[in-house]
C-alpha cells in the first residue's frame, strides 16, 4: 500500500511515519507534502496513492483548498489536533481521523477500517471527496456585532475580508462594511474554498468579485475587485498558478 502524508510539522510527520512502520512495515510512504500548493502539485504529477493521511491546518491555509484545486482520487484519513466535537462533521466524509498526538492503536484501527472498506468497495465506488468536502461544511452566514446586536450576513454578499493592524473588516458587495472580531486564519477555515481565496496576509477575496488580473513585473498578480479596496491586492509568484486554477474552476 502506498500512502501520501500531508503534514507541515516535521516532528508530527516523523512520528506518523514511525508509527506507520511500526504498525505495518509493508506500507510505503510514497510522498510527503507540507502545504496546499505542494500537495496540489504532487497530486497532479503522481499516480493517486492508495490512501492519504492529511492534516487539516497547513502552512499556507486549510487543507480543504486541496479539494478545490485538485482531483483527490484516494480515501483520506485526517490527522488533526481538533477535539472529537469539532471533528465530528468530518467523519462522514473520510475513512477515519486520528487525533494528535497519534497513538499506534488508533492508527492500526484506522488502517483496519480502510482495508475492510476496500475489500468490499472499489475505489471508483468511494464518494467524490472533492465534492463532499465542499458540501455543507462551511458557514452560510456570519454574525456581525453592531453595538449590542448581532446581524446575520450571508457569505454570498461578502466581497472580501481585510485585516490591518490586527483589525478585521468584512466588506460587502454593496460597499457596506463591518468590524469583525476573528482573525483571517479562523475566518478562512470556515469558508468554502471554492468561493473564497486567501490572497495574502491582508485579504480573503470572493471569486465572483474578481474583476481583472494584472501580471506584475516580478510575476506576482495584481488583483482588482469590482468594489473598492483600501490597498492593492497582490498574490505572490508561488501562489499565482493556484489562484488562476481556483478562479477558473467551478
Amino acid at each position: 500500500m502506498k500512502v501520501l502524508i500531508v503534514e507541515d510539522e516535521n516532528a508530527a510527520f516523523d512520528n506518523l511515519k514511525s508509527i506507520i512502520t511500526e504498525v505495518d512495515p509493508t506500507v510505503e510512504v510514497a510522498g510527503h507534502t507540507e502545504s496546499v500548493i505542494q500537495t496540489v502539485r504532487w497530486l497532479n504529477q503522481h499516480p493517486a496513492p492508495d490512501l492519504i493521511f492529511m492534516d487539516i491546518h497547513l502552512s499556507d491555509g486549510s487543507a480543504f483548498n486541496i479539494f478545490a484545486a485538485a482531483a483527490v482520487d484516494a480515501p483520506v484519513i485526517f490527522t488533526t489536533a481538533y477535539d472529537e466535537y469539532a471533528i465530528e462533521a468530518f467523519k462522514v466524509n473520510s475513512i477515519d481521523y486520528l487525533l494528535k498526538p497519534i497513538e499506534a492503536d488508533d492508527l492500526k484501527r484506522a488502517l483496519d477500517k480502510f482495508r475492510k472498506l476496500t475489500k468490499t468497495t472499489s475505489l471508483r465506488d468511494f464518494p467524490d471527496f472533492s465534492q463532499l468536502m465542499l458540501a455543507g461544511k462551511f458557514s452560510e452566514r456570519l454574525l456581525m456585532p453592531v453595538n449590542n446586536e448581532l446581524i446575520p450576513v450571508s457569505v454570498d454578499r461578502i466581497a472580501y475580508f481585510y485585516c490591518s493592524g490586527g483589525n478585521t473588516r468584512v466588506v460587502l458587495k454593496d460597499d457596506a462594511n463591518y468590524h469583525y472580531v476573528k482573525p483571517l486564519d479562523n475566518i478562512f477555515d470556515s469558508l468554502n474554498p471554492s468561493k473564497f481565496f486567501r490572497a495574502n496576509k491582508q485579504f480573503i477575496i470572493a471569486k465572483d468579485c474578481v474583476k481583472n488580473i494584472t501580471i506584475w513585473f516580478d510575476n506576482r498578480l495584481l488583483i482588482t475587485l469590482d468594489v473598492d479596496t483600501p490597498e492593492r491586492i497582490y498574490i505572490s509568484k508561488n501562489k499565482a498558478s493556484h489562484f488562476k486554477k481556483w478562479l477558473t474552476t467551478g
